[in-house]
């Protein structure tokens, strides 16, 4: 799932289902946009990535090196900040049931991400 690599129709179904969703990112080089699809973890401040394929992933490097992304999960488009790769064996920030497949998985390695700042309106109404 490489750089928008994914199964035929998983990335379709991804920005809808829950758990589930789309990273867009561009890449450090090329400038290109690309589509990642993701296991997504809401938090108090923003989500929480599961690295399924690792830290070492091209898609995570894009996103460190931008400072962000755009998430698109549940139906709708989210930019997030503050990227901050941790590892976690415990798996504290991912509810119990979704533990225990990263578990079996052997995911141990994650991306947290903010939720950006709204922008301020442009229309001049406060």
């Amino acid at each position: 799932m490489e750089q928008g690599r994914a199964e035929p129709g998983q990335q379709a179904h991804c920005p809808w289902t829950p758990g589930f969703g789309v990273v867009i990112h561009r890449g450090r080089r090329s400038g290109r946009e690309y589509q990642t699809p993701v296991n997504v973890f809401a938090t108090e401040d923003g989500y929480v990535l599961a690295l399924t394929y690792g830290p070492d992933t091209d898609w995570v490097k894009n996103v460190l090196a931008a400072g962000g992304c755009e998430l698109r999960t549940r139906g709708r488009a989210i930019r997030l900040v503050s990227p901050h790769l941790f590892h976690d064996e415990v798996r504290r920030a991912i509810r119990p049931l979704e533990r225990q497949v990263l578990r079996v998985l052997g995911v141990a390695d994650f991306l947290s991400l903010k939720t950006a700042p709204a922008a301020p309106s442009t229309t001049g109404q406060p």
